[in-house]
């Protein structure tokens, strides 16, 4: 399996590990949601991680050339509600990112509450200018809620990538770590996260995003 689940006291361990890119087509985000609801119905604090040198590195190329122009609609909406469903979770959401996170991965590194990175020769951004390709809704409006507002040009339109510690001044980051330590700190935040009154961590977690939720699920069925 490319997506499995480990429980540990109060904190679920969700890792994304195809042996490759951790590319994201339709089964796999299927697959991802039933797991993260798993995990969230089994702990008080998520743990994203990926593989060694991967976080994601966005859509299945492969599975958008044979099927990509019958079936995007249905991509757009399958990924519009996997990104709804980690980043309005009442429970925290902390993301050990020990690798790139590039396009879908990147938008789902950004869905996630506390973003943890790892220093090294790694890249973080949106290539969706460079590929030709228009920003579905929530790739627009989840780094307008994330990303500092003077970079969105440069980060959106203009297909910038970035190093870790420019990752960590744009927004796509929290915290930078060297790359034996992102489990560690990832654990800690959990800990400490996990110990919040759950009941108010998920109201004004989804107060505060709610503009941001809206948009996102009101473009389901327009793709």
């Amino acid at each position: 399996m490319s997506i499995t689940v480990r429980i540990d006291g109060d904190i679920a361990y969700l890792t994304m590990d195809d042996g490759k890119a951790n590319a994201i087509n339709p089964d796999w985000m299927t697959d991802f949601i039933a797991k993260f609801e798993e995990a969230e119905s089994s702990a008080k604090a998520i743990i994203l991680s990926g593989r060694e040198g991967v976080f994601s590195g966005g859509f299945d190329l492969k599975w958008l050339a044979a099927e990509g122009a019958a079936r995007s609609g249905e991509l757009l909406d399958q990924a519009s509600n996997m990104l709804l469903k980690v980043y309005s979770s009442r429970i925290p959401v902390i993301a050990a990112c020990n690798g790139h996170a590039i396009a879908m991965g990147a938008f789902l590194l950004l869905a996630c509450d506390t973003r943890i990175g790892a220093n090294g020769a790694f890249r973080y951004g949106a290539n969706e200018t460079i590929n030709n390709m228009n920003l579905p809704v929530f790739a627009i409006e989840l780094p307008k809620a994330r990303l500092d507002g003077r970079k969105l040009t440069q980060a959106l339109v203009q297909s910038q990538l970035y190093e870790p510690a420019d990752a960590l001044e744009v927004g796509y980051l929290d915290m930078l770590v060297d790359p034996e330590l992102v489990s560690k700190t990832a654990k800690e935040q959990a800990e400490l996260l996990s110990k919040l009154p759950s009941r108010a961590y998920g109201a004004n977690k989804v107060a505060v995003r709610k503009h941001t939720l809206d948009l996102i699920a009101a473009a389901i069925g327009t793709y």
